[in-house]
């Protein structure tokens, strides 16, 4: 088997490309058979796949190492080819649309394949190419700014996932210290953050009005491929969240500053969630690893075969260093139906959780790598959220592997944490929206409207001693915002179908499993909405889902002696 390290790597001739893809393109469209376009289908696939693999083997490993000339030379090349590689991807979607033969191609791979096509015309011309170019450097000197943090710290130095222990300490005046280093590099980069966003939402303004659109929203929209919901209905979900969610995270946070022993939490003490610290692994990243082998081996058959692919092929880059970007991924290598997953392990708790989430995505594209569709080895963003949380509590039965006596610590945490998160992570969307309606706004404007909207969704955080953060800057630090606008309701929306699939695992755990299984067959092949559908999932832009998730967590964290907890770790 070949491994990562050896996938060869050359850069893709981009004016051969587009001349053997244009040409595909006009024979698709003066084929006179179904059967003929079909088969000009499949090559145009083959060289899409092919040109795909080369851009995230690019990626990965400029990613890995972001001082590495080379590969930062070929992010940046790929970065001023895609626009016009999406400009080619567009015609084919245009010849696609307007095919004599669409019926055939509908019966051979469903309506979705149109309706994605349709929305990818809405959001590219040739006037915004220079402005796509743009977008996409702009994102690349914010990856590169983050990952050359060299934080000061206790004597030695540390990069922004480094500082992730000393952050959860037991110890409140080292966890505050180590807060305070995190946010005094951030300080310290102020000024380029704000220019950063500043040229990313004029562009992106731009762009929208040259398409069409009043401005960047419903293009961003668009771009996500959001095919059965849009503003309106997230709107209303945000409201849902607000009447069922942040009462009961302000009921936490209260009872955690209790069990802290603290009058209020400050900021920095929202990670511990235990007075005598949060569970950690007891090993440590190939440690790891190797515990999740006897987890996925236990677990199915699928997930044995599944996880020794990912090893044996060094499928997995999971520990944190210097120069390396931060964050966390799963991509998918086309040529070699190979996931690949990226995270920065720090030995937190957050170790254990980023390996199950990402393992989620790369277990779905591993199980639906045979689609022969590029736009269904994936489905839309919310849709992929679903695998991964999902799979983060279909493997509770297994984190006494990683935690031995502390597993039980280590769930109620993580339930707490997703719990937690929901508020958070629909402030960022209402965010959002507002930069993208506002885009005359001033980032002094931006820093105020996400400081009273972070004070709505999250009324207990306390800033006062900090005073970038009083000053509504935590948003900057969140990459999502700057790289991938839109992308993070998503989060939110899977979290409430993953909340479902942690139900029913708890009075069925192998049927739930093999749901899940068939859920990540399905792939691209259905939107969002049709996915949870099939799958029996409730829709979480219902009220009445969104209330009976909130129950049974409620009903669960009753049972849970918190006290107890506390006890077992060693």
């Amino acid at each position: 088997m070949m491994t990562f390290s050896q996938y060869p790597y050359s850069r893709p001739d981009f004016a051969s490309f587009a001349v053997e893809f244009t040409e595909l393109v006009n024979q698709f469209r003066t084929a006179e058979t179904s059967e003929a376009q079909l088969e000009i289908m499949q090559r145009l696939y083959e060289l899409r796949r092919q040109f795909d693999t080369a851009r995230d083997i690019a990626r990965v490993r400029f990613t890995a190492d972001t001082t590495d000339a080379f590969y930062k030379g070929e992010n940046q090349y790929f970065d001023e080819k895609m626009p016009e590689y999406e400009g080619l991807i567009s015609d084919f979607y245009k010849a696609l649309i307007g095919s004599e033969f669409k019926g055939e191609i509908v019966a051979k791979y469903g309506q979705h394949l149109i309706n994605l096509a349709t929305l990818s015309v809405k959001t590219h011309s040739s006037e915004v190419v220079e402005e796509l170019k743009s977008e996409n450097l702009i994102g690349s000197e914010y990856v590169e700014l983050l990952a050359s943090a060299e934080i000061p710290f206790e004597g030695e130095t540390y990069n922004l996932s480094g500082l992730g222990p000393f952050m959860v300490d037991q110890d409140r005046v080292r966890r505050k210290s180590a807060h305070e280093a995190r946010w005094k590099f951030m300080a310290s980069q102020a000024d380029k953050l704000d220019d950063q966003f500043d040229r990313l939402v004029k562009t992106r303004h731009s762009i929208a009005q040259k398409l069409g659109y009043e401005n960047f929203v419903q293009l961003g929209y668009d771009r996500m491929l959001r095919t059965d919901y849009g503003p309106a209905e997230v709107g209303a979900f945000r409201k849902h969240i607000q009447e069922y969610f942040v009462p009961l995270a302000s009921e936490l946070r209260k009872e955690q500053a209790q069990r802290l022993g603290l009058p209020e939490l400050a900021y920095y003490d929202e990670s511990l969630t235990f007075p005598d610290g949060n569970a950690q692994p007891k090993g440590n990243p190939q440690w790891i690893v190797d515990q999740g082998g006897k987890l996925y081996q236990e677990l199915s058959p699928s997930t044995g075969e599944f996880y020794e692919f990912m090893t044996n092929g060094e499928l997995l880059d999971l520990e944190a260093r210097k120069g390396k970007a931060g964050g966390g991924y799963c991509t998918f290598i086309a040529d070699y139906k190979a996931p690949f997953i990226f995270a920065n392990f720090n030995g937190t708790e957050g170790d254990v959780f980023v390996l199950t989430h990402e393992l989620g995505h790369a277990y779905q594209c591993y199980m639906s790598r045979n689609q022969s569709l590029l736009e269904y080895n994936w489905p839309t963003y919310e849709a992929c959220e679903i695998h991964s949380m999902s799979m983060e509590y279909l493997t509770w039965p297994w984190m006494e592997l990683f935690f031995e006596q502390d597993a039980h610590k280590y769930r109620y945490g993580h339930l707490l944490s997703s719990t937690l998160f929901l508020p958070y992570g629909t402030a960022v969307d209402e965010f959002q929206h507002f930069v993208y309606s506002h885009p005359e706004a001033s980032p002094a404007d931006r820093h105020a409207a996400w400081r009273e909207i972070e004070q709505r969704y999250l009324p207990t955080r306390d800033y006062s001693e900090n005073e970038y953060l009083s000053k509504g800057r935590f948003w900057q630090i969140q990459r999502h915002i700057y790289l991938m606008p839109f992308y993070y309701i998503d989060y939110v929306l899977a979290q409430i179908c993953a909340f479902q699939f942690w139900e029913m695992s708890m009075t069925n755990r192998e049927e739930t499993f093999n749901t899940y299984v068939e859920l990540c067959k399905q792939g691209g092949s259905k939107p969002f909405l049709e996915l949870v559908k099939h799958t029996g999932l409730a829709s979480p832009f219902e009220a009445s889902t969104i209330s009976q998730v909130t129950d049974h967590i409620r009903k669960y964290l009753s049972t849970v002696n918190v006290a107890e907890l506390s006890k077992s770790v060693s």
